[in-house]
């Protein structure tokens, strides 16, 4: 008997539909023709055991037993899956060859690895354990999914990684959390002052950019723009560029901080002749952006619609399981896998049934072209989020979901849209002695944009205002009729929010200053996982570490005590750069988790040293107050990262 070992309920029964035979259900398990079982997990039914289950002692939270370092791990049933459990260990002591389909990543392969482990299946059947990725839930695609299993040998190093990540979180949450608590405690704080190898840096981004905003003092600054005029009598604009010679007359910026140099520069250029020293035109043209990847769809959707992190993976989670809509949404990929291109046909035509405001965009789809997208070298356990075949007129879909899965179609149909052309001119001018240059763009072909009529600079930040210059050519002498003085304020940093706090968690590379972990960072996928991130913004409002003012995040006074009062490095993402650099070489076989585990007992030590020796300041009144006395035993999930 074959016994498939699905992730969630939810993907057992499309494996089940998708399987030959007569379907009969049982509990907690689906029959499918006379020698073929699908059942499934409850998400994870295992979870790491307590302190206390390791050492009564550990009940108390005291600083002399710290740093906790389990000799032998303990897994222990989650509370409510008890139940799935029993049927899990009958079925796989009857079955002679098991199918793991836990999720395309990383989680999701120690999600099934571990129940496997815990039921102490024998090292035969283990080693015959067969892999099944799926991400897309609609029966041709699980069918497709079914046909191509692969030896989950071959995913050892990947479960290894998650099993590592897992332990580490745990004992950086556990030891950290405790003594934080209890440092805590010296002040009057009564809460638990939770930390994380992710949260606690996530909160430090927060909290150093509330601060940097607080401490920004506006300063004046001037512009010179010129208008110039040509002998057809077109006018254009071009702006002053100060020479080195008013270095002592700007600030660190390059900006002109003082009033009279540029009243003096405008009355110098005010009708003068404009001669042009140089003239630049390049024709160029960008590819459309990619599909999307969670992150990707959590900032564009925090843009448009203000849906927070886990709004969208929320209803993401909707989309691919309730509806069958979308394919595996927690992923961190932006490419497809290349016999997806000869689906694209039946994905348009979805598309077109599904989302009636985009009917005019596929019909104007070439479906010969085929953009970067499609690329199995950057194809891993998952790629990108696109629409299925599944054609879903006649389903009724939230606000939320029609909104979203509206965003996904789009990325998905600009694959098969022309470049966006366009031609950038650059002038520059000599008035008067000063150096002027004017800027333009103008789009030759909208390609692909032409889906976003009204955002067609969002992709350029810097993008010219001037759509397009007159006729111009280099040693033209032209006039100058009038400077401009554009008088500025300095602007401070703006307040997080939902989008940029994710974008700067996807890209915190610019936040570190050391260029090897910067590296590091841009390689890896930045703060947390695709699947983490939405829960632990969540999780620093639920534990009142962060506050929300309109659509702007900002730290509580709690939370800006804890980063106030914690040694530097577990408030930075360097370590985390680091973890993610270790974990991403176990999965390739190119570390240990011997070798990881190691040196995080050593920083550990360091750490919890330093904490004891620390003034934990934190506001009496506020945070997290427990419901019973921090010296009670506590749920894991105070020591989630």
């Amino acid at each position: 008997m074959k016994l498939f070992i699905a992730e969630k309920p939810s993907l057992g029964r499309a494996i089940a539909e998708a399987l030959p035979g007569p379907k009969k259900r049982e509990e907690g398990y689906i029959r499918c023709g006379d020698d073929t079982w699908v059942s499934w997990c409850i998400g994870h039914l295992l979870e790491q055991a307590e302190p206390d289950a390791y050492d009564p002692a550990f009940k108390q939270w005291r600083l002399e037993h710290l740093p906790i370092l389990p000799g032998e791990w303990q897994l222990q049933p989650k509370s409510g899956t008890r139940k799935q459990l029993t049927v899990l260990r009958k079925l796989v002591k009857q079955a002679d060859c098991l199918v793991h389909a836990g999720d395309p990543d990383r989680e999701g392969q120690l999600l099934v690895d571990e129940v496997i482990a815990w039921l102490k299946v024998p090292a035969p059947k283990r080693a015959s354990v067969q892999r099944c990725l799926i991400s897309d839930l609609n029966p041709e695609a699980v069918r497709r999914a079914l046909a191509q299993l692969k030896p989950n040998r071959d995913f050892v190093p990947l479960s290894t990684s998650a099993l590592a990540r897992s332990r580490a979180d745990w004992l950086y949450g556990i030891n950290l959390t405790r003594a934080c608590t209890i440092q805590g405690q010296q002040s009057g704080y009564q809460g638990v002052l939770s930390v994380g190898r992710v949260q606690t840096p996530v909160l430090g981004l927060v909290v150093r950019r509330d601060e940097s905003i607080e401490a920004f003092v506006s300063k004046p600054f001037y512009e010179v723009l010129a208008l110039v005029e040509t002998p057809a009598g077109e006018h254009f604009q071009a702006k002053w560029q100060p020479s080195e010679a008013c270095a002592a007359y700007q600030d660190e910026e390059g900006r002109v901080i003082s009033k009279a140099l540029a009243e003096n520069v405008i009355r110098r250029i005010t009708d003068q002749p404009a001669n042009i020293t140089q003239l630049h035109r390049k024709t160029k043209q960008q590819p459309a952006p990619l599909p999307y990847s969670l992150s990707a769809l959590q900032i564009d959707a925090g843009k448009r619609y203000g849906m927070s992190a886990q709004q969208v993976l929320d209803t993401c989670q909707s989309l691919y399981e309730k509806h069958t809509l979308i394919t595996y949404p927690r992923s961190d990929s932006r490419y497809l896998p290349e016999e997806h291109f000869s689906r694209a046909e039946r994905v348009v035509k979805a598309i077109r049934s599904t989302c009636p405001a985009l009917a005019e965009a596929a019909d104007g789809t070439d479906l010969h072209l085929r953009s970067k997208a499609w690329n199995d070298k950057k194809v891993d356990a998952h790629h990108a989020i696109i629409p299925t075949e599944k054609q879903a007129s006649g389903t009724r879909l939230s606000a939320n979901e029609q909104r979203l899965y509206e965003l996904i179609a789009r990325q998905y149909l600009m694959q098969f849209y022309p470049h966006w052309r366009y031609q950038d001119t650059e002038v520059v001018l000599d008035i008067a002695g000063g150096c002027f240059i004017a800027r333009a763009r103008e789009t030759l072909d909208s390609g692909w944009k032409v889906l976003f009529p009204s955002r067609q600079s969002d992709d350029e930040g810097d993008e010219p205002n001037q759509p397009a210059l007159p006729s111009l050519q280099q040693g033209q002498t032209l006039h100058c009729l009038s400077g401009t003085l554009q008088d500025k304020m300095t602007q401070p940093p703006k307040h997080f929010t939902d989008a940029t706090l994710l974008a700067a968690m996807t890209g915190i590379a610019r936040y570190v200053k050391d260029p090897e972990i910067r590296k590091i960072l841009r390689e890896t996928d930045g703060l947390g996982t695709e699947a983490t991130r939405a829960g632990i913004i969540e999780l620093l409002f639920k534990r009142q570490f962060l506050m929300r003012q309109g659509k702007q995040i900002l730290a509580t006074p709690a939370g800006k005590g804890l980063i106030n009062s914690l040694p530097e490095p577990t408030t930075l993402p360097d370590m985390t750069a680091e973890w993610e650099a270790r974990l991403d070489a176990i999965s390739q076989r190119e570390d240990s988790y011997q070798a990881f585990m190691q040196s995080l007992e050593s920083t550990l030590s360091y750490l919890i040293s330093q904490v004891s020796q620390a003034a934990i300041r934190v506001p009496a009144g506020m945070g997290n107050r427990p419901k019973r006395k921090v010296t009670r035993r506590r749920k894991t999930s105070v020591y989630k990262k």
